[in-house]
C-alpha cells in the first residue's frame, strides 16, 4: 500500500470536513440573522445534501473517464470558491448559491473511495476505508468549535472569517493535492457513461423485504438526527442564551461523545446484545434523547442538556454501525457494495428530508421538531419487529483453495 497519497487523501477529507463542520453550528442562525422565516432555513439548508446526493454519482462516473487527481482537485477548487462566496453573504439569494456550490464541490467522497480501491488491496481497503472515516470524525470534532469562534469575531451580521478560514483551508488543500497526490487510476475508462442509477436503485433495494427495513430505519434516523440537528442550534441560541463560541463548543462535545462511543463501547455492546437488539436499543436512546433536550431548559444545560447529547451519541454509536453490519449480511455478497451505495444515497435524502421540515417545525414552537424526531424513531421500532421476522439468509460456505 503507497501510504503517501493514502496520508495526502486523509488530510483532503480531514479538510473537507473540517470546513462543513466550521459551518453547522453558525448556518441556521445566521440564516435568521439574515431575515429568514423559520422554514426558509430549512429549505437553504437541505440544497447541500441534495446536491451531494445529485453530484456524488456524476463525479465518479468522470473520474473514470479523467482519473481521480483532476476530479479531486475540481471539487476541492469548487468548494475553496463556495467558502468565497459564503464570505460574502448579504442575502438570502447568495447564501443559497454558496451552499449549492458547497453541496457540488464536497461530493467527492464517491471519488476518494475509489482512489482507495486503486491503491489498496482488497485485503487491506476496509481498514483502510476505516482511517478515511477517522477524517471524518476528527474533522467535525474540530470544525465547530473554530466555526462557533470565527462567528464570534466576524463582523455584525457577518460570517466574513467563517468564510476566508474555510476557502483558505479549501485552497492549501488544493495545493496540497496537485502537488503531492498522484494519479491512481492505471486504466481509464473513455468509454464510461453516466447513467442516474441512483434512484432505481433505491426503488430496487426497497422492494426486498429484510434490505427495505434496514434502509428505512437508517432514513428515519437520519432523518431525525438532522431535525435535531438544525433545530438544536435555533433552540441554544434563542432560547438557552448560549453565544456562537458556546455552540460551537456543544456541538464538538456531540462528535467526541460520537468518537468515544464509537471507539469503546459499541464493540462490546455487539458483543453482548448481538446487532438486532442494538437495533431496538439505538431507538430507544435516540427517542429518550429527542425528548430529554427541549425540556432541559437554561439553568438545567449542564448537566441533562449534554445527557441528552450523549444518549443521542449512544443511538448513534448502536444504529449505524448496525444498519450496516446487517445490510452486509443481508445482502447478496455480489452486490454488498452497490447495496451499501444505495444506503449512502438513500442516507443523502434523509438529511434534506430532515433540513427541509426543521426550520417549518421549529416555527410551530421549538419544541416540535425534536418530538417529531422522537415519534418517527417510535415507530420505526415496528420495522425492527418486522426485520427480526425475515428469517437470516442462510451462510454461504467458503471454499478453502486446494493446495
Amino acid at each position: 500500500m503507497r501510504k503517501s497519497p493514502l496520508f495526502v487523501l486523509f488530510i483532503t477529507i480531514f479538510l473537507d470536513m473540517l470546513g462543513f463542520g466550521i459551518i453547522i453550528p453558525i448556518l441556521p442562525i445566521f440564516t435568521k440573522e439574515l431575515g429568514a422565516a423559520d422554514y426558509q432555513i430549512g429549505l437553504i439548508a437541505m440544497i447541500y445534501p441534495i446536491m451531494n446526493f445529485l453530484f456524488a454519482p456524476l463525479w465518479g462516473t468522470l473520474s473514470d473517464r479523467h482519473g481521480r487527481r483532476p476530479i479531486i482537485l475540481v471539487s476541492v477548487f469548487i468548494t475553496g470558491l463556495a467558502y468565497l462566496v459564503f464570505s460574502q453573504v448579504n442575502g438570502l439569494a447568495i447564501l443559497f448559491l454558496s451552499r449549492l456550490l458547497s453541496g457540488i464541490g464536497s461530493a467527492n467522497i464517491s471519488v476518494a473511495q475509489a482512489y482507495i480501491t486503486d491503491v489498496t488491496t482488497p485485503h487491506e481497503r476496509t481498514k483502510t476505508l476505516g482511517f478515511l472515516g477517522a477524517a471524518f470524525g476528527i474533522g467535525f470534532i474540530i470544525g465547530p468549535t473554530l466555526g462557533g469562534y470565527l462567528k464570534s469575531i466576524s463582523s455584525p451580521a457577518q460570517v466574513d472569517w467563517v468564510g476566508y478560514v474555510a476557502a483558505a483551508l479549501s485552497f492549501a488543500n488544493f495545493v496540497l493535492a496537485w502537488f503531492l497526490l498522484p494519479e491512481s487510476l492505471k486504466q481509464k475508462h473513455s468509454d464510461a457513461k453516466f447513467n442516474f442509477k441512483v434512484v432505481t436503485g433505491i426503488l430496487t433495494e426497497l422492494k426486498k423485504p429484510s434490505i427495505r427495513e434496514l434502509l428505512l430505519i437508517n432514513f428515519i434516523f437520519i432523518a431525525a438526527f438532522m431535525l435535531m440537528q438544525m433545530a438544536s442550534s435555533l433552540m441554544w441560541k434563542e432560547i438557552d442564551g448560549l453565544s456562537d463560541k458556546q455552540i460551537g463548543y456543544v456541538f464538538a462535545f456531540v462528535g467526541l461523545a460520537t468518537a468515544i462511543v464509537q471507539g469503546g463501547l459499541v464493540g462490546r455492546m455487539v458483543k453482548v446484545l448481538g446487532e438486532q437488539k442494538m437495533l431496538s436499543y439505538g431507538i430507544f436512546f435516540m427517542v429518550a434523547g429527542l425528548i430529554l433536550l427541549p425540556l432541559v431548559g437554561e439553568s438545567y444545560f449542564i448537566p441533562f442538556e449534554l445527557v441528552g447529547l450523549v444518549l443521542v451519541a449512544v443511538a448513534n454509536g448502536c444504529l449505524t454501525p448496525s444498519i450496516t453490519s446487517l445490510i452486509s449480511k443481508y445482502s447478496n455478497p455480489k452486490e454488498v457494495g452497490q447495496v451499501l451505495g444505495v444506503n449512502q444515497s438513500f442516507g443523502s435524502l434523509a438529511r434534506a428530508a430532515g433540513m427541509g421540515i426543521s426550520g417549518f417545525l421549529y416555527g410551530i414552537d421549538f419544541h416540535v421538531p425534536f418530538f417529531v424526531g422522537a415519534a418517527m424513531m417510535g415507530m420505526s421500532y415496528f420495522l425492527v419487529i418486522s426485520f427480526a421476522r425475515i428469517p437470516a439468509p442462510e451462510p454461504i460456505p467458503v471454499v478453502e483453495p486446494k493446495p
